[in-house]
């Protein structure tokens, strides 16, 4: 926790760098679906590939640490209850507001400019990674304080940055419906996770008002709502992946079973001690979740070059003609 001394000592440069958190940025690997599945399902549509790429990383990168400046800014006096990030630079340090309004609008505006420079898509999943950021973190809205709505609200920057790395490749179209939701349910899966890991170490440690005091939307969640609101993201996202490799390319369906593993073994993660679940950009850390990744990858490779005749029987009614 802060102390008085602490927080009363006036912020520096690199405070207002710190809160930009330039070191989440492994949460963008979400581009990397979308480039993926841009290329194979509608091919390359932009001329200058590799300008369009780093554009799009800088504006993902700016808009995501636009939404964390704020994030930061307006939650100094919530995040002083939680036990780590308490130690965060504006908790620990006096910032000035104008100075913070300043950094948002800069990275805002860059993010921005990124975006129009490569396509109107760009642009429009720009403007809504900001307006999430706006809704999910400023008041009167302020949709983190209201129990799942602060999941669904949060999870929407997976598609978004899925969109983005579909805009990088084919900016004259977006990403199926089907995929979207997927992503954007997984994502909700993921917060959840979050949420309950949250709860189990804080809880158990200090109280259940402490956190409530920390986050408000912890007043409408119990450790039995979080497990089964994790329960129904997994199943809905499940489905809606299930019928974008349906329709897509049936090959697909031999991912379905790692997703089914990937998601038992995130829930299960998430109720160790000291979680990485509270901290997704260390995930990297976790041999087994990555393991489960790069089998993921393998097995979507092969599916991508082998065409399975026999998985057909998945998209054709059929019944078992007893004798």
């Amino acid at each position: 926790m802060t102390t008085a001394a602490n927080h009363a000592t006036p912020g520096g440069f690199s405070d207002y760098v710190r809160i930009a958190r330039i070191d989440h940025s492994v949460k963008h690997v979400f581009i990397v679906p979308g480039i993926v599945l841009a290329c194979l399902l509608r091919g390359v549509h932009t001329p200058a590939l590799p300008l369009s790429i780093m554009l799009g990383l800088v504006c993902a990168v700016c808009c995501a640490s636009a939404n964390y400046v704020i994030n930061e800014w307006l939650d100094r006096d919530f995040d002083r209850h939680h036990p780590t990030k308490s130690a965060r630079a504006a908790v620990q340090r006096v910032l000035s507001g104008r100075w913070v309004l300043a950094e948002w609008i800069i990275l805002a505006t860059v993010g921005l400019a990124c975006a129009r420079l490569t396509s109107n898509s760009m642009v429009m999943a720009a403007d809504l990674f900001l307006l999430q950021g706006i809704v999910y973190n400023v008041r009167p809205m302020r949709l983190k304080d209201q129990p799942y709505l602060d999941v669904i609200s949060e999870s929407v920057n997976n598609p978004l940055r899925l969109m983005i790395g579909w805009a990088m490749i084919d900016p004259t179209t977006l990403p199926p419906s089907s995929v979207l939701l997927a992503c954007w349910l997984g994502g909700a899966f993921l917060m959840a996770a979050k949420r309950l890991s949250e709860y189990r170490e804080v809880v158990g440690a200090q109280g259940r008002d402490l956190l409530i005091r920390y986050r408000a939307s912890f007043a409408g969640y119990s450790e039995e709502t979080l497990i089964v609101s994790c329960f129904v993201y997994a199943l809905l996202s499940s489905f809606f992946l299930a019928v974008f490799l349906i329709k897509y390319r049936v090959e697909y369906l031999l991912l379905l079973p790692i997703v089914v593993v990937l998601f038992g073994h995130y829930l299960l993660m998430s109720l160790r001690p000291g979680s990485a679940a509270q901290a997704p950009e260390k995930l990297y850390r976790e041999r087994g979740l990555i393991g489960l990744v790069i089998l993921f990858a393998v097995v979507f490779g092969v599916a991508t070059i082998i065409d399975l005749p026999a998985m057909h029987v998945f998209t054709n009614q059929r019944y078992i003609t007893l004798p």
